[in-house]
């Protein structure tokens, strides 16, 4: 058998990113030769892959491109099961990759073509990695916002106005998350299921139908308001709303675009001393 060198082990790890440990396994299993050692690996990372696919990825960033005549952005997610991997340079260059593949085709379909890459860094850094999901927006004025810990992103759509304007009603968006743009494009669900909360509180219990129908139509305007983005009050200016900031630009707002990290995602709790006995129990039987 050929010896394995401690050069041919920094080779592949330089190569492959892996821990000493399991490139010197892999050389001594190809008698040396890396390239059949990287193909190996490259084979056992779908495996790897494939495993960890099973586990929830509710940690990762956003990320938002926007052209430079602003008239069309994307915006993407990429999950990491724990926080840490966010800080990787090998996880924040495949979350680039996949930007600039949303972007530069102009389509939210960029999985396949990512899933060597993905299935590589999933080997590289021992986690589980998912392109979750992408945005694209396209209009007059095209504006973003990330907040600064990359975990909420937003792309907003205006008739007229500028980018900066845009860029502020994203970082209202990103801040206050409202519901719908207009109170009128509340849906007609969302409304009758208020009701339904608004007549079951206890200060409507024994009042007579007309100032129940009074008092719920006050407090149904009060949540639309709440939660439509043209009423709500400017987050850097509360004296003016959202609405009136852009009517006196002579601007619209057409569409937002709003991706938070790992909203709607279920992740389950798990019971670590509960893991441990089972394994334990286990490993005596």
């Amino acid at each position: 058998m050929a010896a394995v060198s401690a050069s041919m082990v920094k080779e592949l790890r330089q190569r492959t990113g892996l821990g000493m440990m399991e490139c010197k396994k892999a050389l001594k299993a190809t008698e040396g030769d890396i390239e059949v050692a990287i193909e190996n690996l490259r084979k056992a990372s779908g495996l790897k892959a494939e495993k960890k696919a099973g586990r929830t990825a509710a940690e990762g960033v956003v990320a938002v491109k926007v052209a430079d005549d602003a008239s069309f952005g994307v915006v993407v997610e990429v999950n990491t099961e724990t926080d840490f991997a966010v800080r990787n340079e090998d996880y924040l260059s495949f979350v680039d990759a996949a930007v600039e593949a949303a972007f530069s085709g102009k389509t939210t379909d960029i999985a396949a073509g990512l899933e060597n890459q993905r299935q590589a860094l999933v080997q590289k850094i021992g986690e589980n990695i998912s392109f979750r999901r992408a945005s694209i927006v396209e209009g007059e004025v095209i504006g973003a916002y990330v907040h600064s810990n990359s975990k909420i992103a937003v792309l907003i759509e205006l008739e007229g106005g500028t980018s900066e304007l845009a860029r502020d009603v994203a970082m209202h968006v990103a801040a206050v998350n409202p519901r719908v743009i207009n109170p009128s494009d509340m849906a007609e669900e969302e409304v009758a299921k208020e009701k339904e909360i608004i007549k079951a509180q206890p200060d409507m219990e024994g009042k007579p139908e007309n100032i129940v129908e009074k008092m719920m139509v006050g407090r149904i305007n009060k949540f639309l308001k709440e939660n439509s983005l043209t009423e709500q009050p400017f987050v850097k200016n509360p004296d003016i709303t959202v609405g009136q900031l852009v009517k006196d630009a002579g601007a619209t707002i057409k569409s937002i675009a709003r991706l938070e990290v790992g909203e709607g995602i279920e992740v389950a709790e798990e019971d670590f001393a509960a893991e441990v006995a089972a394994q334990l129990a286990a490993s005596k039987s």
